[in-house]
């Protein structure tokens, strides 16, 4: 998968290059480019926002630049993504459709938003990852990222995507590594006994009650 990110802060996704998604990048599984939108603007100053048209609080990312920036990058087979509270709500079946995408263009607001005419032109995916206003679209684009990526064959185990939470109809069971008992608190026994058909019932069941206590909304029963 190629994924190309258009922004005026090409500095905020140093995030991209560590851990897993680094790691997808050396193996030629994912291709991630960040490209400054400052680059395509036909201001002297590379001016990239304005006033909006009606009066309004803040500044607006004009039109030209990011329609110059995303046909730099544009093909056939491009999926845009524009991160705005405006958009669908990000759940894991979205994340999992857009991993079997061949090209993914990020757009990053900032400011107050962008012109409504790069939508009207480009009609991209709208996402949100939440009922909450940030400051610009960087985050909200690298959490789309590593939340797609996750589903894209080589980059983790199909063994973790099964198990973890949302994908397995629930939240995941408590886990716990070395060492079996600090300062009193305890690995539960079971999961000591080597007893693989125990210690799954034990993880169904942990699994069940920690859904219903923290987001009954997901409890099926």
């Amino acid at each position: 998968m190629i994924i190309d990110i258009l922004t005026l802060f090409p500095e905020s996704f140093s995030y991209l290059n560590s851990s897993i998604l680094k790691r997808a990048q050396e193996s030629g599984i994912i291709k991630i480019n960040v490209i400054d939108i400052r680059n395509f603007s036909k201001d002297k100053h590379k001016k990239c926002d304005d006033y909006p048209f009606g009066g309004g609080a803040g500044m607006l990312m004009s039109v030209q630049p990011i329609y110059d920036s995303v046909m730099s990058v544009k093909r056939e087979n491009s999926k845009i993504i524009f991160p705005s509270p405006s958009g669908t709500t990000l759940t894991s079946q979205i994340a999992k459709t857009l991993s079997k995408e061949e090209h993914l263009i990020f757009i990053c607001g900032h400011y107050e938003g962008i012109d409504e005419r790069v939508c009207e032109i480009f009609n991209p995916l709208q996402i949100s990852i939440g009922d909450y206003v940030l400051t610009g679209g960087e985050l909200p684009t690298m959490v789309i990222i590593d939340c797609l990526s996750r589903f894209i064959e080589g980059v983790i185990s199909q063994e973790s995507l099964l198990e973890e939470s949302f994908s397995c109809g629930g939240l995941e069971y408590p886990q716990y590594t070395r060492p079996a008992d600090f300062m009193g608190y305890k690995v539960p026994e079971v999961l000591l006994s080597g007893n693989h058909k125990e210690i799954e019932r034990f993880r169904r069941k942990a699994s069940k009650e920690r859904t219903k206590l923290i987001r009954p909304d997901l409890d099926k029963d």
